[in-house]
């Protein structure tokens, strides 16, 4: 199991202003493990990362919304995240985790608690990927609830998981801009083939991860381009987040200030970031005051 960087301890005010409304659509909170024990399965061991610091972050960064994100370390408990939904009084949606068996009961409890998706995984520092039949079982029983899948992938597995992901029939939202390699590129593969799932209404993707997938490091800007021609080819289905506290980051823990500014570079007019932070979001979680 390996131990993660400890998240910024003080992070910069952000140079920029958020648009009344934004909102942090990738974000996690960790314990604490007192309270909230991470998963025997867990492949990863974080700093207790609780609501109460998130919610403080997001005051500092001026974010008036959020979306939290279960993640592998908590496995399919999703007590921590609903606890902080529950805290949020309405400006915090959730992702879930579950396992194949949940029976519709408990979605209609998750649903009642703010959450609206499910969260499977590809990625091998996380472990097993997740069991395609699975999926499909689970993504029918969640349709009726207007529910989305949101997938996280290595890039590599991209050309072999499109056609899959094509066969479901509910909303898909990508994590992190697919985890591509900053360096490589736009007319790398994996670029490539994102670009061209994209092109089916039915996807989604998070221009967010910068710090994950830059290979200049801090401010990450190699990275903030590709989300900026993200904004501009789907300006009506991209969603960012903070991905606070960054989970098995090993190098260049990323200042949350720095990178809100990066919004300068990923959608640089006013209009771009009030889609990206406020519209596109509020259609995806907040519908029925859209």
């Amino acid at each position: 199991m390996t131990k993660a960087l400890r998240f910024h301890p003080d992070p910069k005010k952000p140079d920029i202003a958020l648009p009344p409304g934004a909102c942090d659509a990738h974000c996690h909170v960790f314990g604490p493990a007192a309270t909230f024990p991470f998963a025997a399965s867990s492949t990863y061991q974080p700093e207790d990362a609780p609501k109460e610091r998130l919610f403080a972050l997001h005051r500092h960064l001026g974010i008036d919304r959020a979306v939290i994100v279960q993640a592998s370390c908590h496995g399919t408990d999703n007590r921590a995240m609903m606890d902080a939904l529950a805290a949020g009084g309405g400006r915090y949606r959730g992702i879930a985790m579950v396992a194949r068996d949940i029976t519709p009961e408990a979605l209609r409890d998750l649903h009642d608690g703010g959450v609206r998706g499910v969260r499977f995984n590809f990625v091998t520092h996380l472990g097993a990927p997740a069991d395609l039949d699975a999926i499909r079982e689970i993504t029918a029983r969640i349709i009726p609830l207007g529910w989305h899948a949101v997938v996280h992938f290595d890039a590599h597995r991209l050309d072999a998981l499109a056609p899959f992901l094509r066969e479901l029939e509910l909303p898909v939202v990508i994590d992190h801009m697919g985890r591509i390699d900053a360096s490589a590129g736009p007319e790398q593969p994996a670029f490539r083939l994102l670009l061209d799932l994209m092109e089916d209404r039915r996807f989604w993707v998070k221009v967010c991860g910068s710090e994950r997938i830059s290979r200049a490091g801090p401010p990450f800007a190699d990275a903030a381009e590709y989300g900026r021609l993200l904004v501009e080819r789907f300006p009506d289905r991209v969603l960012w987040g903070t991905d606070w506290p960054h989970p098995n980051i090993t190098r260049h823990m990323p200042d949350d200030g720095a990178l809100v500014d990066l919004l300068q570079i990923i959608a640089p007019r006013p209009e771009q970031r009030q889609a990206l932070l406020v519209d596109n979001p509020t259609r995806l979680y907040w519908p029925e005051t859209a």
